[in-house]
């Protein structure tokens, strides 16, 4: 008896999140999270500085003194 309510318990959770996940309402939500790995990277200005770190030759990140 117990198992039969945990399972029709464990059903209805599952066509309930199955209704939620395929809502017209999430449609845009899901779309823009399908479109994160495309985007481009944008490095914000706090990263950017850690970027134009010198050497002690004066050189850029690693770059080589011709």
């Amino acid at each position: 008896m117990v198992s039969g309510i945990v399972t029709l318990v464990l059903l209805l959770l599952f066509v309930g999140g199955w209704i939620w996940a395929w809502s017209p309402r999430r449609k845009r939500d899901f779309d823009e999270a399908a479109q994160l790995p495309l985007a481009d990277d944008e490095v914000p200005p706090a990263d950017r500085a850690a970027d134009d770190i010198h050497d002690g030759n004066g050189n850029k990140n690693g770059e080589s003194a011709r």
